[in-house]
């Protein structure tokens, strides 16, 4: 039977809530979790190093309180050790999978999505049949036998820049995937478990019917779900504006809701604590309808908290009801601080709490400066002009958005009504894709390290701390001379921290390094040069996706937009001096067409007759704006005037031609006394002719031609230009079985050693001021220069 507390026990406990006890132990323990999850050995130990500081605050300040402080930070501990171990990776197919229909979606004739097992969940994808694509669509949750199959670990990331999927599913306890092939319907369960998840299938289905802007809208603010790629320009645009946090449902859609949800329980007269219960079951489900979404759960847990304390007389700060909030929120999601959205959504809040009664503009500034630095670890982007789209977007969002969106909710059976807020949102959805096209206040930045991080974040919240920590002495003289000391240290760190940005600014755009950097592009080639300091940057090929068959498909997403132009944001790149284009394969030129169409490209140039190519022309169309086009053959040199480029002589093609492999442009130069070659798909005939006209031709480094077909690189060839070094630009797995069997063997023979993007990645060479050049690869570190 629950007791009273104490009065004694009463009185401690409210002193330790305003005391900031619980924030004190919320730092700490958000450091300790850090020291465990993060994979970089420097920035565990600087975690540790925070725990340690935060851990010796509570130990100096809240001496009685010493006990609770050591069982919060061990529970903690053992959570977030005990959550993040991985069961015993799976070796065979499992008998049944459980598959949620509001986890699952089926496209095509193509199921994937989340399937559930006794101790774990896996990433599913395979064939769906009409009978299991119906029962997934009507909101059954079904139980299949997975049949033939493969299991096998989620693939990192292999590029920089790259968005890692093997991170975002470990963040959810995922770390395999299944492959399925002749599944089998075991049957459908019909647990109260499931029912909720059909009924969520239910909202998604109902919701797509809707026109696609307010589909679009209604879902994210319900179901925290984009249901369907055609929107993916809108995201963009409100990424670029540097405000795509609005479309995430967090405090403000808490606010709304209770707000709601309080005058309905007005009009029916209830008690304060009835709605409260109300709202809380209320936001229950909605939790669950959000997919667990973590910004919502922190503003649902952060009402309830507060009216909680409210409800019993306790006062509590803000800043303890938010590290109470973390607190519960990591012990029961101990993978809490792998997720990149809810880093930012805690941030976020912990902004707000650091700068109450700032003015409006002030605490908008202090607040992006907060998130700055999470952004360009994880975004490489910002915008600075985001505090003046926030007063743009916000009341557009409030007013128009939100409104009409839940309103088409309950005016289904109205389509007339429908089209009119429709076209609303497209008439302004239309002048926010204007804005955002201007680019203005668009600033690449590049990726900052880990560390970085944690130190222009811990600047900033000092700063915070400073400006928003009011005086305590009783004697009002003495008070302002504190206030101003602390007001001109808040001053000088604020000059620290700019000054810090400017650094790291002028690293990232004026590297000491130069590099050559074959991207893993899959089946297909990729290559950036770039100088040092006044950095000078090319590109050779783009990538692009090859397409098989002769069946009509949907027109993929370009590999460009998630491998090479993050790659290219995360060092800071903006602007591409040239763009070599070896010959007309999808594969080396496919995504040339969006890459002109997202970053300026000053010259393109190519082999002599690709230009009259039909296939070529239509990958430039309406895409050349102001790109010089450049025609090249055997014996040209490409110079850079301004001196601080990279000089390339042309080695083929001897004469024009349509685009074929034979007549793939193909390039030397030399760079920190080492001289490249790159010679596309040039077949063994071409090398032939290259070796005629320059029959004295050596080479330090070497791109294999034709991803290591035995149809290109000859062992003659390879004899004569000698490389210490060749690479291999291959997709894993590829149905071409690149590189081939013989091509190797000549290899070995030879005595050439070889790296491949199969194997490691993306792999770069690094040359520079007072730096001895070295290999690295995305996947295994430093490289030794004889593998």
């Amino acid at each position: 039977m629950a007791t009273r507390l104490s009065t004694r026990s009463r009185t401690k406990l409210r002193s330790s809530l305003e005391a900031g006890f619980f924030c004190l132990c919320a730092l700490c323990a958000a450091s300790l979790a850090a020291c465990i999850c993060l994979p970089q050995l420097p920035s565990r130990l600087a975690a540790g190093l925070f725990a340690a500081y935060f851990a010796g605050l509570l130990w100096h300040k809240y001496s009685s309180l010493r006990a609770l402080a050591f069982a919060f930070m061990a529970i903690i501990g053992l959570a977030v050790l005990f959550g993040l171990r991985k069961p015993a990776l799976l070796t065979q197919n499992p008998e049944t999978v459980l598959l949620y229909p509001d986890e699952v979606q089926v496209k095509d004739g193509c199921l994937t999505g989340i399937g559930h097992l006794k101790d774990r969940k896996l990433v599913v994808f395979g064939k769906a049949d009409e009978q299991l694509a119906g029962l997934v669509m009507s909101g059954q949750t079904v139980l299949l036998g997975p049949g033939e199959g493969e299991i096998s670990e989620l693939e990192p990331a292999t590029n920089q820049g790259q968005f890692d999927y093997r991170t975002y599913y470990a963040a959810k306890g995922i770390s395999q995937r299944l492959k399925f092939t002749g599944a089998v319907l075991e049957g459908t369960e019909n647990s109260p478990v499931a029912r909720l998840h059909g009924l969520r299938r239910k909202i998604a289905s109902r919701l797509a019917v809707l026109p696609r802007l307010l589909a679009f809208f209604a879902s994210e603010l319900l179901l925290a779900q984009n249901p369907s790629q055609e929107n993916a320009v809108n995201m963009n645009n409100y990424r670029d504006l540097g405000v795509i946090h609005i479309l995430s449902i967090s405090g403000m859609h808490v606010g709304i809701y209770v707000m709601a949800l309080s005058l309905v329980c007005a009009w029916g007269r209830l008690t304060e604590e009835e709605t409260f219960a109300v709202c809380l079951l209320f936001l229950a489900f909605e939790i669950f309808l959000s997919g667990w979404q973590p910004g919502f759960i922190r503003a649902s847990l952060t009402y309830g908290l507060r009216q909680a304390f409210s409800l019993k007389k306790v006062r509590v700060t803000g800043a303890d009801v938010l590290g109470l909030t973390f607190l519960l929120h990591l012990l029961v999601c101990p993978r809490l601080l792998l997720s990149t959205g809810a880093v930012l959504s805690y941030v976020l809040a912990m902004g707000l709490v650091l700068t109450p009664g700032m003015p409006k503009l002030a605490q908008s500034c202090w607040l992006n400066l907060l998130l700055t630095p999470f952004l360009l670890k994880n975004f490489y982007q910002i915008n600075v002009c985001t505090i003046f789209y926030n007063f743009l977007v916000v009341p557009y969002f409030n007013w128009v958005v939100m409104p009409v969106s839940l309103a088409s909710l309950l005016l289904r059976p109205f389509p007339g009504i429908l089209r009119i807020f429709e076209s609303i949102l497209e008439l302004l959805e239309g002048l926010l894709g204007k804005i955002s096209q201007l680019g203005i206040g668009r600033l690449i930045f590049g990726q900052i390290t880990a560390l970085q991080l944690a130190g222009l974040f811990t600047l900033t919240a000092a700063i915070l701390a400073l400006l928003s920590k009011a005086p305590r002495e009783k004697g009002e003289i003495r008070a302002k001379k504190k206030l101003t000391a602390r007001g001109q240290l808040a001053k000088r760190l604020t000059y620290v921290l700019g000054s810090c940005y400017l650094l790291l600014y002028l690293g990232i755009h004026f590297p000491l390094k130069g590099q050559v950097t074959f991207i893993d592009v899959g089946q297909g080639d990729s290559i950036l040069l770039t100088t040092p300091l006044l950095r000078k940057v090319y590109l050779i090929d783009t990538g692009g996706k090859v397409a098989f068959g002769g069946q009509k498909r949907p027109k993929p997403k370009p590999q460009i937009e998630s491998i090479t132009l993050p790659f290219l944001k995360s060092q800071g790149i903006s602007k591409i001096d040239a763009v070599f284009v070896s010959h007309q394969d999808a594969d080396h030129v496919g995504d040339l067409g969006p890459l002109l169409s997202e970053i300026q490209v000053d010259r393109l140039y190519f082999g002599k007759g690709l230009l009259q190519n039909p296939g070529f022309q239509k990958r430039l169309a309406g895409r050349i704006k102001q790109t010089k086009l450049v025609e090249l053959q055997a014996g040209m040199r490409v110079l850079d005037q301004g001196g601080h480029g990279i000089d390339f002589l042309v080695l083929h093609p001897l004469a024009g031609g349509p685009g074929e492999n034979k007549d793939s442009l193909s390039l030397a130069c030399s760079l920190a006394g080492k001289t490249w070659a790159f010679t596309g798909d040039l077949d063994q005939a071409g090398e032939r002719q290259i070796l005629e006209r320059m029959p004295d031709l050596k080479v330090d480094y070497f791109k294999l031609g034709h991803h290591g077909s035995d149809t290109s690189s000859a062992p003659d060839f390879l004899q004569r230009i000698n490389p210490q070094l060749v690479f291999i630009s291959a997709g894993r797995n590829n149905r071409y079985h690149h590189p081939k069997p013989e091509t190797l063997a000549a290899l070995r023979q030879l005595g050439i050693p070889y790296y491949s993007t199969q194997d490691c990645g993306m792999i770069s060479w690094y040359y520079g001021l007072g730096t001895k050049p070295y290999f690295a690869s995305f996947l295994r570190g430093r490289l030794p220069a004889d593998p």
